[in-house]
């Protein structure tokens, strides 16, 4: 009974986890609710829309109040757009509605990293003030709030993307408002994909609320293998081989050899693949299981032949997004915009301050005033620099979506960069047009091998600890104890092993297993599922594990 009272009431030690139990005891009794009501469509989509905000208490307590603001922002700006003939006023509208948004995202997530950067430039001393608890204090004699820290709402970037692209649709005549705030919030709020995706456009959902809830066989059978997908993958590939091992590296990378800082890299990266796309099969399972669709976020990105490749496979709701909403607005591989080149040299710079390296400095300036001469003369030039400067914004400001650091907006310029590489290398590359499997092979694994290794700047806890980690690679690779590593951890590196096997096995084989589940007998599907169960939870910790994009 007490952990019934604990699901269902706010506790920092109980939120409600895709891995948790109370989770999937909340969830049993919200889908039993809604099997009672799921026919009249406005009974559904409020009943949805406060469950939706009961799971986000749950995961944020008092930080609902800046999804609810959020949801009232938009909903009213978006029914005055579209009520709004003046082209002006409805450019002015717009502009408020994503400047509202950002300003909020801003505060929360990158005061501290705007203040930093403000310091270090101007040589000040400025602190972060929490604004909104100082104001929360002002109503009473007690000091509730802690003014002195800004904390991160849970999934604030995911939700603030989906409502900005709710009132630009509405802008572009793409769509039309909803009529009913209960529904705009359940769009904002659906509680599967709220605190980390998919990013969910309000072109692609929107349409979906205003019609009746059909569950299907088919709905069952893929929701429910997804579900069991996804657990495996987050519990399994990714938490296991974390705490088992990643986790031990990462802390201390100055006390393991060079080797072992390596195999925790390729570690990561399945560990990160398993985390957020496990989360993500979860979401989308449970949506289907309500009878509504989620966009793929995960094409088999490790099977990637290049950089761009990878980005069209990975967090394919977020690459979408900034390729419509950030990277066509600044140009596209048209032309650039005066917005391009401010935003550019602001980033520029906070990069040259990130390494405080004065080679590293020099080389950004002369390469960009030998590329600025260069594009005065010829315009082809010009071009192509105008259209990787909005590919590279596009990446560097993709990585800083990621975190409040330039490590990040480091980790996306280097990811920018391989994609500009290979932009000119395939112009030139005798192997672009074959298709032989050693061709392939050799560049997924050129690819994989990149993408790896530029995720030290997004798993390194700061430059120093990336700094650490280089310094045992370069100088301590310990050869010698390399097969004692691989012994010593050897359940990890089979999970590994299996983890990437079944990433890259063909979709026609994988294809066909899910089809194999979808014909099997009610009990066969049971049977799966506890064993699942079983197999999932023997390798759990009782450690609270949180999905990495959490903190997102």
């Amino acid at each position: 009974m007490n952990r019934f009272y604990d699901i269902f009431t706010f506790s920092e030690d109980f939120p409600l986890i895709f891995t948790q139990v109370n989770f999937w005891i909340f969830f049993a009794v919200a889908y039993f609710i809604f099997a009672l009501l799921y026919k009249k469509v406005p009974l559904r989509n409020s009943y949805l829309f406060l469950i939706s905000l009961f799971f986000y208490y749950k995961t944020s307590g008092l930080f609902i109040g800046i999804l609810i603001f959020s949801t009232l922002v938009d909903f009213f700006i978006g029914r005055t757009i579209y009520k709004t003939d003046h082209k002006n006023k409805r450019l002015a509208l717009v502009t408020l509605s994503v400047f509202i948004n950002l300003l909020v995202l801003c505060y929360f997530k990158y005061a501290y990293f705007f203040t930093d950067a403000f310091n270090a430039l101007f040589n000040t001393d400025y602190h972060v003030l929490n604004v909104l608890a100082q104001w929360g204090n002002s109503f009473s004699d007690q000091n509730y709030f802690t003014i002195d820290k800004i904390i991160l709402p849970v999934g604030i970037s995911f939700y603030t993307f989906q409502t900005i692209s709710y009132s630009v649709d509405i802008y572009r005549k793409k769509l039309k408002p909803l009529n009913s705030i209960l529904d705009f919030g359940f769009y904002v709020s659906f509680f599967p994909q709220l605190v980390a995706g998919p990013i969910v456009r309000a072109e692609s959902f929107v349409p979906q609320i205003s019609k009746p809830t059909i569950l299907t066989k088919h709905n069952f059978d893929a929701g429910t293998y997804l579900i069991l997908k996804g657990l495996i993958k987050k519990m399994l590939f990714a938490d296991f081989i974390a705490m088992h091992f990643l986790d031990r590296v990462f802390d201390s990378p100055e006390m393991f050899s060079g080797f072992a800082n390596i195999m925790a890299m390729i570690g990561y990266s399945l560990q990160i693949y398993g985390d957020f796309s496990g989360y993500t099969d979860i979401a989308i399972g449970l949506a289907l299981l309500m009878g509504f669709e989620l966009p793929k976020n995960f094409n088999s990105p490790y099977k990637a032949t290049n950089a761009g490749d990878f980005w069209k496979r990975w967090h394919i709701s977020l690459s979408t997004w900034l390729r419509d909403y950030l990277y066509i607005p600044l140009g596209g591989n048209r032309q650039g915009t005066t917005a391009s080149y401010i935003i550019l040299g602001i980033i520029l710079l906070g990069v040259m301050f990130a390494f405080d390296d004065l080679i590293i400095v020099g080389t950004i300036l002369m390469t960009s005033l030998a590329l600025f001469i260069l594009s005065l003369y010829n315009s082809k030039v010009r071009n192509q620099i105008n259209t990787n400067i909005n590919l590279m914004l596009t990446m560097l400001i993709g990585g800083l979506w990621h975190g409040a650091s330039w490590k990040y907006v480091i980790w996306g310029g280097l990811n920018g960069l391989g994609i500009v590489v290979y932009k000119f290398w395939r112009k030139i590359s005798p192997y672009e047009f074959k298709n032989q499997w050693y061709v392939r092979t050799w560049k997924i694994l050129v690819t994989f091998i990149f993408i790896t290794f530029t995720r030290i700047y997004f798993r390194g806890e700061s430059m120093g600890h990336i700094s650490r980690w280089y310094s045992q690679v370069v100088n301590n690779m310990d050869w010698t104890h390399a097969v004692d590593i691989l012994v010593h951890y050897q359940a990890v590196f089979w999970v590994m092993a299996i983890g990437y096997l079944t990433h890259w096995l063909p979709e026609t084989f994988k294809n066909k297993i899910e089809v194999i589940y979808s014909k099997s007998p009610v009990y066969i599907k049971i049977a799966f599922a506890v064993s699942t169960g079983v197999i999932c939870y023997q390798a759990f910790s009782s450690d609270f594990q949180p999905f990495i994009y959490f903190q997102f």
